[in-house]
């Protein structure tokens, strides 16, 4: 079915079309410097296709919620944990329900996670789900820069892995992505690179007007146009909206963003008593208290430090107490009381490694567990161990000491999913699902879990069977033993055992 959004009028008075299926194929890039009105860009399109087509804004700054009142689009403030985040992704995706998501409040750092989780939750959505969404997103730049900058590399590789992938992979998903930048510079090249359409507004940086002027095919002579470009003018090119260059003026919205331009007002009279309400404090006020840095000492003659060097030097003082042993029981018992706070929380699986080595750390100084922390490498191996869940004779059984010894030539992030597998074969339990392996990996992805058995397949660990009734066996041929029958298919045990708690 084709559909055309009015976006304005083109050069000539013409109407400005944008063909909507084309546009979910093929991507949109929306370029202008801060006033040039690309967040009216934005709502007219959003405004036009609300009818047609599922949406998602990604909103850092709170001004499209007001879609809601007018569109019915659900607001979601995410200032939440980020596996809610995820969780509410896969729902919105599963109920076909526009929204607004609202950064609004939160800092840079946790803007790009925000937005990461919840974008991996719409690109990990079941295949039953793969309705078309129109996936827009202000101020792209914060979300996949070109380059580090004062954020932790984490939250940079996680927000511009889940860009990258709205923006690459996202297609096949039916996710189309929509995205809006101050300047091309700051984004990334290959989220950039992957959009078919462009809407090019108002710029000045030499840099900016050249890459606009490439992206359109445009002789680097005319980029000086795009310093002339009025606010909401732009230039439109690609299959969605023109073959060639199209000078473009963006038509009016129905709603408004909270935030407006400022506008000129005039001062207020001067009061008679102005200099009082300035330098008169509030009766809600407290006074600083204003501490001067007192002057540093004057330097010490170089005469003076040679002649304390050639006196004779001071008598050694005693020998400090030897540090108090520390009791290995003691610590080892803290240590695993605080791997099993951090397994029975919920949400640690589809935290990163960095964030849970920090939270251990943490909740090891709350405990005061005595002697030095463990490095981040064996956390990892600690925690991957303790979340396979074995213990008592089991854990020093032959089988399993062959276990631990074939994990360690895995990488760090999938040796807890081949002990989980491990285990339930050592104790003769029903091979893990699906869902119980995903959570052990730290995704909402089915697929991904049995990637994992295929990889450990392919390696030579294990041996995946279906028996008559269509349950999954895991034998491991070093380990001389095997799982029982398992539903692949069957819920995540973590869940079951927290309901029936």
């Amino acid at each position: 079915m084709k559909v055309d959004i009015d976006m304005g009028t083109a050069s000539g008075g013409t109407p400005a079309g944008l063909d909507l299926e084309e546009l979910l194929a093929t991507r949109l890039l929306v370029q202008g410097n801060s006033g040039s009105g690309k967040s009216h860009l934005l709502r007219r399109l959003l405004e036009q296709s609300a009818p047609w087509v599922q949406q998602c804004v990604i909103d850092p700054e709170g001004d499209f919620v007001t879609l809601a009142d007018k569109f019915g689009h659900v607001v979601v403030d995410a200032a939440r944990a980020e596996s809610e985040l995820t969780r509410i992704a896969g729902r919105i995706r599963q109920h076909r329900v526009s929204v607004v998501v609202n950064l609004e409040g939160l800092d840079v750092e946790q803007q790009m996670r925000a937005a990461a989780a919840f974008l991996g939750g719409m690109f990990d959505a079941d295949r039953d789900y793969w309705y078309p969404v129109l996936v827009v997103v202000d101020e792209a730049q914060l979300f996949a820069p070109a380059a580090a900058g004062d954020v932790t590399d984490d939250a940079r590789k996680l927000s511009l892995g889940a860009m990258t992938n709205l923006m690459c992979r996202g297609r096949k998903r039916g996710l189309a992505g929509v995205i809006a930048t101050q300047r091309l510079a700051k984004l990334a090249k290959n989220v950039a690179a992957e959009a078919s359409n462009f809407l090019m507004g108002r710029t000045f940086l030499d840099i900016d007007m050249a890459r606009a002027a490439d992206l359109l095919g445009m002789d680097r002579r005319q980029a000086e146009m795009f310093r002339d470009l009025a606010r909401g003018h732009f230039v439109a090119l690609g299959p969605a909206l023109s073959r060639r260059p199209l000078p473009v003026t963006i038509g009016p919205v129905e709603t408004s963003a909270r935030s407006t331009s400022p506008k000129l007002t005039p001062l207020p009279e001067a009061p008679v008593d102005a200099r009082d309400l300035i330098f008169t404090p509030g009766p809600e006020e407290t006074t600083p208290i204003v501490r001067r840095t007192p002057p540093p000492p004057p330097p010490t003659p170089t005469v003076d430090i040679l002649a304390q060097l050639a006196r004779s030097r001071p008598a050694v003082e005693a020998a400090a107490e030897p540090a108090a042993e520390i009791d290995e029981a003691e610590r080892e018992a803290g240590i695993e009381q605080v791997m099993r706070e951090i397994i029975d929380d919920p949400d640690a699986s589809f935290r990163s490694d960095a964030v849970l080595y920090q939270d251990f750390l943490v909740r090891c100084r709350i405990r005061r567990v005595p002697g030095s922390p463990l490095s981040l490498s064996a956390f990892r191996r600690r925690y991957a161990v303790a979340r396979a869940g074995i213990g008592g004779e089991l854990a020093q059984s032959d089988s399993w000491q062959q276990a631990l010894s074939l994990s360690e030539s895995l990488p760090d992030d999938v040796q807890g999913v081949f002990l989980m597998v491990a285990q339930a074969a050592v104790a003769g339990e029903p091979c893990p699902s699906d869902a119980t392996l995903a959570r052990a990996y730290g995704t909402q992805s089915a697929r991904r879990a049995r990637r994992l058995l295929t990889y450990f397949e392919e390696r030579g660990l294990l041996i995946v069977r279906v028996d008559f009734h269509g349950k999954r066996v895991a034998a491991f041929p070093d380990l001389g033993c095997e799982t029982a029958p398992g539903d692949p298919d069957g819920p995540d045990a973590m869940e079951q055992r927290q309901a029936a708690e």
